[in-house]
């Protein structure tokens, strides 16, 4: 058996040696430029006599000598910068975490809406997304701040909802819980129902799909988990109402939303919600119209055909625009400087105003968004896992 002896083939015509080539080349390239830019950077700060460092934030000798307005946790002008780019971290978490939530509820109904067999409803859905899409985001936020939030009674004459909400031009004031062991116990009981009503789901779930039944026994323990979650609610929390004292002229207890941050959560949830309604309709309109018809020869009704066999499906399809729409809101929420409100890009904005750290504080903020995305990026990443078909 004779050996037959290939020709070797040289680097320059190797495919694979060629990739790992330009590989090397890009990534020198992309050095070689950041070590210009540091050198631009470092020599035009000693040109200027400036020096780089982030050692102002913690130096107790330097203090922040600006006033906040919404501030979560106790602060003075007197506290160092550290401090004051932590009350904007956390203004600007809540802003994010709350308009998510928020806006993908309101998308979902929103989105649901425009596939409504009601032609009232999908006509109000229908200019509800095309009104809100249509118009940029800066001037919605002027129009909640300018036209409805600053426009409110006085503080000494507040529009009281319900007898419980109060409106004025200084905020929205809501009931809110009391921090106790009774607010605590309660708070303990709706987490542990709501662990309940899933595993009841997922129980109910399988026992619809592989018996073909409809599972009432389950849904009478959904119901009944449902009504006891309501009744811990209204009267297991231990409620603090808002009302307004006549010797301070100021309104006392309750939630305290400010205009500026009642302003950048409805102006981020509205505008969010009609992008996501839009990811919605499309998702559900993607799953083929035999899905429906095979859930309905199952004996399944509309409610059980959206939950079992349409909205999962897609999920699959929904969950990568959903997540650009989650970070777009993380991201536009650095507009809050146009109305006043103390995120993190104001606050920065106004400490590199008085410390001239423009560099420094750029970063700060270029870094705090940067890892806000990354977490909502790698969480909804997760999600699409879950809901992916697996192949064997």
């Amino acid at each position: 058996m004779s050996n037959i002896n290939e020709e070797k083939i040289p680097f320059w015509r190797d495919s694979r040696i060629i990739k790992i080539i330009i590989q090397v080349l890009i990534i020198s390239v992309i050095i070689v430029g950041l070590i210009i830019f540091s050198n631009n950077l470092i020599n035009n700060f000693r040109q200027l006599g400036l020096t780089f460092g982030f050692g102002f934030i913690f130096d107790p000798d330097l203090n922040s000598r600006f006033n906040l307005g919404d501030s979560p946790i106790p602060y003075q002008p007197t506290d160092p910068y550290y401090r004051a780019i932590l009350v904007g971290l956390l203004n600007s978490l809540r802003v994010m975490i709350t308009g998510i939530i928020l806006a993908f509820f309101l998308g979902v109904i929103v989105g649901l809406g425009r596939l409504s067999d009601n032609w009232l409803v999908q006509k109000i859905a229908t200019i509800y997304v095309e009104i809100i899409r249509n118009t940029p985001l800066l001037l919605q936020l002027f129009f909640w701040y300018f036209a409805v939030f600053l426009k409110f009674p006085k503080i000494n004459d507040p529009l009281i909802v319900f007898n419980t909400i109060f409106l004025s031009n200084q905020g929205v004031y809501l009931p809110f819980p009391l921090s106790n062991l009774q607010t605590l116990l309660a708070i303990l009981a709706l987490f542990l129902g709501g662990i309940m009503a899933f595993l009841i789901w997922r129980k109910q779930t399988k026992v619809i799909i592989q018996q073909g039944t409809t599972g009432k026994a389950y849904n009478i323990s959904l119901i009944s988990i449902l009504i006891l979650s309501i009744l811990i609610i209204f009267f297991g929390l231990y409620w603090q109402f808002p009302n307004y004292d006549t010797q301070l002229q100021q309104i006392q207890n309750g939630l305290n939303l400010s205009p500026e941050f009642a302003t950048l959560l409805t102006g981020l949830t509205i505008y969010t919600a009609a992008f996501i309604a839009e990811v919605v309709r499309s998702g559900i309109q993607s799953v083929s119209k035999g899905q429906w018809e095979a859930a309905k020869a199952l004996g399944l009704n509309s409610g059980l055909a959206m939950r079992l066999v349409i909205f999962p499906q897609a999920l699959r399809v929904m969950i990568p625009p959903l997540t650009s729409e989650f970070l777009n809101l993380a991201k536009n929420s650095s507009l809050a400087v146009a109305i006043g409100y103390n995120d993190i890009y104001a606050v920065s904005n106004t400490i590199s105003n008085q410390t001239g750290k423009s560099i420094e504080m750029l970063l700060i903020v270029m870094a705090t968004y940067l890892i806000f995305n990354l977490i909502i990026s790698s969480g909804m990443n997760q999600l699409n896992h879950l809901v992916q078909l697996k192949e064997k």
